[in-house]
Parts: structure tokens; C-alpha cells; sequence
């Protein structure tokens, strides 16, 4: 049996605030763990078309992001790119969001997209210009993590912590 690739991509804008959050998620996800070689992790800041090449060599993509919702800031919500696609969610995600989902359709009509594609996403609180996340999202990428690990281990991915590196 051949071994899944797996894409792990933090989409944010670290100028924004809290709308760096899928970037400071992969910060720490790249400082606590060893990377087993069949998933692939990217800080994509905010590269837009320039990710297609990433998400088209993976067979199953977790995207971690924020999301805009009339729901209270800091809570995590999970969606999968056919909630998005159907109309279940009423409302714009991240201001990535076309952009993603006109690279996923791109990839789509060229034969070349994950089978399987899941958003875990953050309510922002603050997006005025600054660096580092609001103190109400922070702790958030502890739980994104755990959501996570409980994700790719669905995958048979068991995540090694590397030595020295604590979850402060």
C-alpha cells in the first residue's frame, strides 16, 4: 500500500495581526514535531496562485487559517472544501478564501487535486496592523495543534515532539 502524501499549509498575513494566525500555527508545528516524510508542511503567508504546486502533490490537505463568522472571536471551526463549495457556510472566510478555492478548482481541472481537503479555521479578533496574534487567539494554535495531531493520526501519522522543544 502506497503511503499518503499529506499537506499541512498555513495561509495568513503576519502584518494583520490575528490574520497571521495559519502562519504562527506552522511556526510552532515545525519547532515542536519531526516531520515524517510523506507530509509536507508550508507557511504560505499569502502566495496565493503561487501554492498550486503544493497542494497538487499532496493526496489529503489540512489548511489552517482564519475565518470571518458571526461567531465569537477565537473559536475554531472546521470545514471541508464541498461545505464551502455547497453554500453550507454563509459567509467569506479568510480573505484568502477565493483565492484557495480558485486554486483547488484550478487544480481540480487539471486532474491534480487532493482527495481530500479539511479548513481548520480561527475566528479572528484583532486584524489592525501589527505583529503577533491577540491574546485571546495564542492559545488557540495549543488546541489547532491537538485538532490536528488527532487528524493526520487518523492518516496512521504519529507526530515525534523533538527534544528540548516545550509548548510555551
Amino acid at each position: 500500500m502506497q503511503t499518503q502524501k499529506i499537506g499541512v499549509l498555513g495561509i495568513g498575513n503576519l502584518l494583520l495581526r490575528d490574520e497571521g494566525f495559519g502562519v504562527h500555527f506552522i511556526e510552532k508545528f515545525n519547532h515542536l514535531y519531526r516531520i515524517p516524510e510523506n507530509v509536507q508542511v508550508l507557511d504560505g503567508g499569502t502566495a496565493g496562485i503561487m501554492l498550486a504546486p503544493f497542494i497538487e502533490d499532496v493526496d489529503v490537505l489540512y489548511v489552517i487559517d482564519t475565518v470571518s463568522l458571526d461567531s465569537a472571536p477565537g473559536s475554531i471551526h472546521r470545514f471541508t472544501d464541498q461545505d464551502v463549495r455547497s453554500g453550507n457556510i454563509q459567509t467569506r472566510m479568510s480573505p484568502h478564501q477565493v483565492g484557495l478555492l480558485e486554486i483547488l478548482s484550478l487544480c481540480e481541472l487539471r486532474g491534480r487535486s487532493p482527495e481530500k481537503v479539511e479548513m481548520i479555521t480561527v475566528v479572528p479578533e484583532d486584524l489592525s496592523t501589527g505583529i503577533g496574534l491577540s491574546p485571546r487567539l495564542a492559545p488557540r494554535i495549543d488546541e489547532v495543534l491537538d485538532i490536528l495531531i488527532k487528524r493526520l493520526a487518523s492518516h496512521g501519522v504519529v507526530l515525534e515532539e523533538k527534544e528540548q522543544a516545550a509548548r510555551a
